[in-house]
């Protein structure tokens, strides 16, 4: 039998980080991932899933990871459920056997400070025929 995913996106919030009574480390985080097409309004759709790491890994998601950042993850489905006021809930996550940080830590802690370098201010860009490449 096969259960392995990898998927890359961005945190959709803070990492949460919590510890069990016996001192492991638990990350829980969503990473939405874009779909590989687009729906019938041209736009790229996005899965939100649910992903929780467990010891050091935990531990380093919590402390370098926030919302927004660009992660890769490696891991397993695992399905659970509990009951909760009568009712079954059942929850479908990613247990991540091992999470990639996947840009610099410089470029996360700069995001949303600077000033896109490509928005439209409007003002005409001038660029001459020669330099375009095709």
């Amino acid at each position: 039998m096969i259960n392995r995913t990898i998927l890359v996106g961005r945190l959709t919030k803070d990492p949460d980080l919590r510890y069990t009574p016996s001192g492991v480390a638990v990350c829980n985080f969503t990473l939405a991932v874009n779909r590989t097409f687009t729906n019938q309004q041209g736009e790229r759709e996005a899965d939100f899933i649910n992903i929780v790491c467990f010891k050091k890994a935990a531990e380093n998601v919590a402390n370098y990871l926030k919302k927004g950042s660009l992660a890769g993850v490696d891991g397993r489905i695992q399905t659970r459920s509990y009951e909760k006021d009568g009712k079954r809930i059942y929850i479908t996550e990613v247990v991540a056997e091992s999470v990639q940080f996947l840009e610099p830590r410089s470029q996360q802690q700069n995001r949303g400070q600077q000033p896109d370098p490509f928005a439209n201010d409007g003002t005409p860009i001038d660029i001459s025929d020669e330099m375009l490449p095709f």
